[in-house]
């Protein structure tokens, strides 16, 4: 009698976790999981992809340095995490000039000098590496509009 009760105790603990696996798997085949952005990844990608007169003027070194000064940025505008950080009130816009700007000032402050023009074309690779990956595509659409009362 306890031989037949384990069992089906352990077939039906089988038939649950089958429901659960095949409910995963369908929903997994019509919506592939969000890209995730994998620092290393993202920079050996873009030191291998870096337009030819950008690469002839930085070293892997300085590559990881603004992708470093980037990041920073992005976590100082509250825009990078893990998702389990404080949820965002509004769109957060942050523009390329502003990040080469900071990008270019710390650097300076410790004692590595980029020009705009190469902090520029690490950037648009690695904006390359998150089209690759899925991360970014089109424009955004633009907001749906209220209806205007009379």
């Amino acid at each position: 009698m306890v031989w037949v009760t384990a069992l089906l105790v352990l077939g039906i603990t089988f038939a649950i976790a089958a429901v659960f696996v095949l409910r995963e798997v369908g929903r997994l085949a019509t919506e592939p999981p969000p890209p995730v952005f994998d620092f290393e990844e993202a920079y050996d990608w873009v030191v291998e992809h870096l337009p030819d007169d950008v690469a002839a003027t930085l070293t892997p070194t300085d590559v990881r340095r603004i992708l470093d000064l980037q990041l920073e940025f992005l976590a100082h505008k509250g825009v990078t995490g893990n998702g389990s950080g404080p949820k965002l009130r509004s769109d957060v816009v942050v523009g390329g000039a502003e990040i080469v700007e900071h990008i270019c000032t710390r650097s300076r402050e410790s004692g590595e000098e980029y020009l705009p023009e190469q902090v520029y074309g690490v950037l648009d690779t690695q904006m390359g590496y998150l089209r690759a990956i899925g991360a970014v595509g089109g424009a955004a659409p633009p907001p749906k509009r209220r209806p205007q009362e009379p």
